[in-house]
């Protein structure tokens, strides 16, 4: 088995078997391992030892199985001699490492010149910290294995990059109050996520809006939604409590959107109150 910091690993992730594109581009990569590996004469177990991870795993990144990490295809490289051309399949492992949903979602927000949020029951993954996000993924049922749950953190962090385009986009996020209240990860991490917001807020392209608590009904009790545009005018949309939480380009569905995304605006915290509100409850943390 592989050991990074004295802890067992796996060389990668599963393989998304509904990702058509990522399914080929993995099981090409594990097809030239395999065939560098007989071509020297070298069998899995003594393979596997070389580069330190076990028998069984090396025939599931060889038969496409598992996605291999970046160490594994460097490691393997240099057991196999092969000049960096192992290594260099990397650039087309790290376009599928994630899962399509994720990967599609990203492409989306890395075009969108506004993007407009609204979560009932958690922060946006967009405004989320490594360790808000990991405490929230490690909550799930049945629970995700450890080295899936690196992977989906790595994937939520990586849409981030959306802060850093040029020229920014437009971003707006309601959270609701509940949300921000919540100890996810302890306190020290709930102190963390609550001077990122703050921090994402005072971006000059960012709104940041908090919905309070104590307020009448609003339009997005039903759960998420999420609006974003297009250079070219275009958008796309999506509600949980909408056109069957799928999401949208029809233009008369995405205006009913638009309605209730701004009702829900209207309705909570302006910039500046929900700003102050932030810093009060992170000094009562």
């Amino acid at each position: 088995m592989g050991v990074d910091g004295g802890e067992v690993t796996e060389p990668g992730w599963e393989v998304d078997p509904d990702d058509d594109w990522g399914v080929a581009v993995i099981a090409t990569v594990g097809r030239q391992l395999k065939l560098r590996r007989e071509a020297v004469g070298m069998r899995a177990a003594e393979f596997g030892e070389a580069v330190g991870y076990g028998e069984d795993m090396v025939y599931k990144v060889e038969g496409g199985k598992r996605i291999p990490r970046q160490e594994y295809l460097n490691r393997a490289d240099e057991v196999l001699e092969a000049g960096g051309l192992i290594s260099a399949t990397w650039e087309d492992v790290k376009r599928v490492r994630y899962p399509k949903k994720v990967r599609e979602l990203a492409k989306l927000e890395g075009q969108a010149v506004e993007i407009g949020v609204y979560v009932s029951n958690s922060i946006s993954g967009l405004l989320q910290t490594a360790e808000h996000a990991r405490a929230l993924i490690e909550a799930a049922q049945p629970p995700y294995s450890s080295d899936d749950v690196d992977r989906m953190v790595t994937a939520r962090l990586a849409r981030r990059t959306v802060f850093e385009r040029d020229p920014a986009p437009s971003l707006h996020f309601v959270l609701e109050e509940t949300v921000l209240r919540r100890p996810v990860g302890g306190t020290m991490v709930q102190r963390q996520q609550l001077e990122h917001l703050l921090e994402v807020g005072r971006l000059r392209n960012v709104t940041l809006q908090v919905m309070p608590t104590i307020t009448d009904a609003h339009p997005g009790v039903d759960g998420k939604i999420e609006l974003l545009k297009f250079p070219d005018g275009t958008a796309v949309g999506r509600s949980d409590g909408a056109f069957s939480g799928r999401p949208t380009t029809d233009p008369r569905q995405l205006r009913i959107l638009e309605l209730r995304y701004g009702a829900i605006r209207a309705q909570a915290l302006s910039p500046r109150e929900s700003s102050a509100f932030i810093e009060q409850l992170l000094g009562e943390t």
